[in-house]
């Protein structure tokens, strides 16, 4: 029998699991390993659209909003890219330790399955309690004002975020898009593969600009009348003043360490948040029909095609537009093509980074229904939210009510011939899962701002990326016989914990008010645990005793 606290691992010999059980706060009994590898999709995913939804998630409204704030806080264009650089070798070395945890521990609901082997029950009950109702909701929030924002940046319209009606405009988006995840699984990786190819030509296209401007200007090196001209006459890691979006300059040469210090995690925080989303792809692995090949190869192709991507696009940005007026603008794609090509060109490019963001969305709300039904088949969330191709309760769980009592034939026998008996066709969506997330994601566009929702989702992921990236650490140590069919360098999970851990902290002292607000989620959530435990105990406790 294990000790209280301890987790029994999760590829140990089945036949231990009829000696062995920990407590659960549903029903007292730890769901067996079988169980609980067990999941409620096909396996009918493969590494193509793995590759396609960490895509799909990651290329989003970052890498044509994040620049400006970037270039803001670092004194050359240079050094702007070696971030961008740094913040793509960070997720890189975050996305390969989960994907060591998800061909070792093999689980539905991204980082939950990993805590709760590592650390126990009680870490991955809250780290799925945070992402349904903290992390993923205000992530759906954040792209559905960002796509709204980018209509009305394209309409020549700013500072409208906090009205009604563009909050109302961002719920209706978002519905769509739940709607669309809603159909099926393989509609929404079909429109999925849409959107990757949509970010490629967005992408493709700034960085033809860029490669335009630069042999026209090589060519003619008078010309002035076409892109920027600092590329050609400036150094590129030469410490220049930078010109902030409120008009004041920073001169770089007169401040301290500890300044110089801020500015540069502000930047690599900025860069974090663009390649946010690279952790998605652990949420799918139970539909892989080989993860433990499958799981590596998409995650270690995705990761250096999208710091490919940003890279190109971020020289590109710097090639087409005046140093000066990189740190100035939060939508530096449509500056860039507007100045270059005018503004009806302006508002295509406005258009296609819509469709880019909408594949974030999409993207985002599909892995969101389905850590709600990891959560459920653990009985963390009511069995309601683990139901899949439609909305409500299935009519053969009422069916199954009524004959209780009449034999488990009969009632096995209606089960299975309600659905032929009403010819409903039934798909494999998380439709309620779904709607849960939609509801909470719609309250926080209505109460919440970009720039306090960004803070919060960073502060509740990266809490959590710190513990599950420390806990492949101390798996390490505590379990070296664990059979890994993928394993980094340790120095990989290493520097991706000592990062992670710094943008909390730093996360936390720059907005404690924030802070205070996940720390009192995570008590409440606590106390929901607990309290189920206790209630299960009680249960137990009033059965028939044998």
């Amino acid at each position: 029998m294990a000790s209280e606290g301890e987790t029994r691992p999760l590829l140990a010999d089945p036949q231990d699991a009829d000696n062995e059980s920990v407590s659960s706060p549903s029903d007292g009994v730890m769901p067996t390993d079988d169980e609980v590898q067990g999941s409620s999709f096909s396996k009918n995913l493969g590494t193509a659209e793995a590759f396609a939804i960490v895509i799909s998630i990651v290329i989003g409204s970052g890498i044509f909003t994040s620049p400006g704030s970037i270039d803001t806080n670092v004194p050359s264009p240079g050094a702007a890219l070696v971030v961008w650089l740094i913040g793509g070798v960070l997720a890189w070395t975050g996305a390969s330790t989960m994907a060591e945890l998800g061909t070792a521990i093999p689980g539905e609901g991204g980082v939950q399955p990993y805590l709760r082997y590592i650390f126990g029950d009680v870490f991955g009950f809250l780290a799925a309690w945070t992402w349904i109702v903290a992390v993923m909701p205000a992530t759906l929030a954040i792209l559905s004002i960002v796509f709204v924002e980018s209509i009305y940046s394209a309409a020549g319209i700013t500072d409208q975020a906090d009205r009604i009606e563009h909050k109302l405009l961002s719920i209706l988006i978002l519905v769509v898009i739940s709607v669309a995840n809603s159909i099926s699984t393989k509609t929404s990786t079909r429109l999925n593969g849409f959107f990757v190819v949509t970010k490629f030509t967005t992408i493709g296209a700034v960085v033809v600009a860029g490669l335009v401007v630069v042999i026209i200007q090589a060519t003619h090196p008078d010309r002035d009348d076409v892109g920027g001209r600092d590329w050609f006459t400036k150094p590129w890691f030469g410490s220049r003043p930078t010109v902030n979006p409120d008009g004041s300059k920073t001169d770089w040469g007169h401040l301290s360490s500890w300044e110089l210090l801020g500015h540069y995690s502000t930047a690599l925080y900025g860069a974090l948040w663009a390649y946010s989303g690279w952790d998605k792809a652990i949420y799918i692995s139970a539909e892989l029909s080989a993860p433990a090949k499958q799981l590596p190869l998409a995650i270690n192709s995705a990761i250096p095609t999208i710091v490919f991507c940003f890279i190109t696009a971020n020289a590109a940005y710097y090639i087409l537009l005046p140093w000066n007026v990189v740190s100035t603008t939060d939508s530096v794609a449509v500056t860039a093509i507007t100045r270059l090509l005018g503004k009806g060109f302006g508002i295509v490019a406005a258009a296609f980074i819509c469709l880019v963001v909408a594949g974030s969305l999409l993207g985002n709300s599909f892995v969101a229904g389905r850590m709600a039904v990891a959560a459920a088949n653990q009985d963390w969330l009511p069995r309601i939210f683990a139901q899949l191709g439609r909305a409500g309760v299935q009519k053969r769980v009422e069916i199954e009510t009524e004959t209780e009592g009449e034999g488990e034939g009969r009632g096995e026998s209606e089960e299975n011939d309600c659905p032929e008996e009403e010819g409903v066709a039934t798909s494999d969506a998380p439709v309620n899962a779904i709607i849960l997330s939609a509801i909470l994601s719609a309250l926080y566009i209505l109460l919440g701002s970009f720039r306090a929702l960004l803070t919060f989702n960073g502060l509740g992921e990266y809490s959590f990326f710190f513990l599950t990236v420390l806990g492949a650490i101390v798996l390490r140590v505590r379990e070296p016989g664990l059979e890994r069919p993928y394993k980094p360098f340790v120095l990989v999970p290493a520097v991706f914990a000592v990062v992670s851990g710094f943008v909390v902290v730093r996360g936390a002292i720059f907005a404690p008010v924030l802070a205070a607000v996940l720390i009192v989620l995570w008590a409440i959530g606590g106390a929901l645990y607990w309290g189920q435990r206790e209630l299960a105990s009680r249960r137990v406790g009033w059965g028939p005793s044998y």
